[in-house]
């Protein structure tokens, strides 16, 4: 059974992503451990006008990113701290993992396929493959009830 101290979860508020924190919110219950919440801004490419001067395409509002986050309440019994940063979101993600020293990466995947994921990338798959702890992905679709019972216990019933 893994000691899990600290859960990672990084979040990009969407249903999928409700999804693995109500998942990562029961771990963390369970195991008496530390919740990380994390939301990446990713940054905008700049685009070249006629002068040297880079335009920021999208105006990007830090405050109403702050109270999406501010607004996730974890359940009663869980410890939990937010984090918001700025850059590349699966950099991020892992160089948190790691500062953190997190025992768990919680997070959902949307799923894509084919050009989608080829033109997008896929954040979860570039944690997946470094990270320097194991990662839970929670599928988009997937929504676990809230449970009273420790997910432990759940898992066990469905394998039995």
């Amino acid at each position: 059974m893994l000691d899990l101290k600290t859960i990672l979860h990084p979040t990009d508020f969407s249903n999928t992503s409700e999804c693995a924190f109500r998942l990562a919110c029961s771990l963390a219950r369970d195991h008496g451990a530390r919740l990380v919440l994390l939301h990446v801004v990713e940054l905008p490419a700049p685009a070249y006008g006629e002068g040297t001067a880079p335009v920021t395409v999208i105006q990007i509002s830090l405050e109403a990113e702050r109270e999406a986050l501010d607004h996730i309440q974890a359940p009663q019994g869980v410890s939990m701290e937010r984090m918001l940063l700025e850059g590349d979101a699966a950099y991020e993600i892992l160089r948190i993992a790691k500062e953190s020293e997190a025992d768990l990466i919680v997070l959902g995947t949307h799923g894509r396929t084919g050009l989608g994921r080829f033109l997008l990338g896929s954040v979860a798959e570039q944690v997946l493959r470094r990270a320097p702890c194991p990662v839970l992905t929670v599928k988009s679709g997937v929504r676990p009830p809230i449970v009273e019972t420790p997910v432990s216990e759940t898992l066990a019933e469905t394998k039995g």
